[in-house]
């Protein structure tokens, strides 16, 4: 509320303010963004917006693994250094337009040499768990890739408490034994087992798990936290720059290849376009999940995940599955819903 005011002006003088204290007037308190917002509602839902979402985030998530195995097994592209190297300028790429241009979250920037050399870090651990995840693709079925890699809370507890010394709830370790339990009855009923793929996959599942461990301890204090997609904004590059001498190292030249291998089959170049970009699609529609549902959501969906893919890529590439081996990913599953929820139970997070 504040009081009307007039002005009065005399022949041959400045106009004089004067204030009128019998007449008040109300002013609107400016609309906030959410009622601008709903004073102009969208043409999506909320809901068809979400289920929008989770389904990207489902397709590219699964894509992603179906791409990967189609080029590394099925089409003869046999150079997953260099893959993951094109992972990597792709979602540096696509970051930076997201990020300046689109404007999908704040930019952020590295303040010290400290806060880079820990990025830089685990970018290090970055390559080393994606390399070894697209590297066993080309030996194991996606399914039997994807049951190991539903084992990453049984590393990510056991790197907690060597490194941060954590400790959880007897619940919480107890729910981790069937997830040991399942892989290893599924590791002796799988068909096409191979031990080098196995151990690359164990190497990619734990990378995953120290990352997350490592990433909560180097980035605590606030000045150094980063959102994630600005986080990838400097990995990503990081870590294409870190991958390029070994992929020209155990690889040779493989960019002449493939230019080469592109001139006969135009095909390829429309499959690494593709591949590189659902690659980066997965990291945004993380973000996209959790900030339009929680990341307890995500979590739920990342459980739900790997038995989706299991179930598309038998479909898709038929390779043979065993009894015991859907039963041991289905206890593998089943020990990481526990886990989960012991988890849960533990920080008092409400159902």
């Amino acid at each position: 509320m504040v009081e009307a005011q007039s002005w009065t002006t005399r022949r041959g003088s400045n106009p004089r303010f004067e204030s009128n204290s019998d007449q008040v007037l109300d002013i609107p308190a400016t609309p906030t963004a959410e009622i601008r917002h709903q004073s102009h509602p969208s043409l999506i839902s909320p809901t068809v917006l979400t289920a929008a979402i989770i389904a990207s985030w489902y397709f590219s998530n699964i894509g992603v693994l179906l791409l990967n195995k189609y080029l590394l097994s099925f089409y003869g592209y046999r150079y997953p250094i260099f893959l993951t190297m094109l992972h990597m300028l792709s979602c540096a790429a696509y970051s930076l337009f997201a990020i300046k241009w689109l404007e999908v979250v704040p930019y952020q920037q590295i303040h010290s040499r400290r806060q880079f050399f820990k990025i830089l870090a685990l970018s290090a651990i970055f390559c080393f768990s994606v390399v070894c995840g697209n590297t066993s693709l080309r030996y194991l079925p996606v399914s039997f890739n994807q049951a190991i890699g539903a084992t990453t809370p049984f590393f990510t507890a056991i790197f907690a408490f060597v490194i941060t010394c954590k400790k959880e709830s007897a619940e919480v370790y107890l729910a981790l034994v069937p997830v040991v339990l399942g892989i290893v009855l599924a590791s002796n009923s799988e068909p096409l087992f191979h031990l080098f793929g196995f151990l690359v996959c164990v190497g990619s599942t734990a990378g995953r798990a120290l990352k997350s461990v490592v990433q909560g301890l180097l980035l605590t204090s606030e000045s150094e936290k980063l959102h994630s997609m600005n986080l990838l904004l400097y990995m990503a590059p990081l870590a294409a720059m870190i991958l390029l001498p070994f992929t020209l190292y155990i690889e040779g030249n493989v960019l002449a290849l493939t230019v080469e291998k592109s001139r006969g089959d135009g095909f390829i170049v429309f499959l690494l376009i593709g591949n590189a970009t659902i690659a980066y699609l997965v990291n945004l529609t993380n973000f996209l999940v959790t900030k339009h549902t929680s990341a307890l959501t995500l979590q739920v969906l990342g459980n739900a995940k790997a038995a989706v893919a299991a179930v598309v890529s038998v479909l898709i590439f038929r390779n043979p599955v065993t009894v015991m081996g859907m039963m041991g990913f289905a206890v593998t599953v089943t020990g990481v819903v526990l886990y989960s929820e012991a988890k849960k139970r533990s920080k008092g997070i409400p159902h």
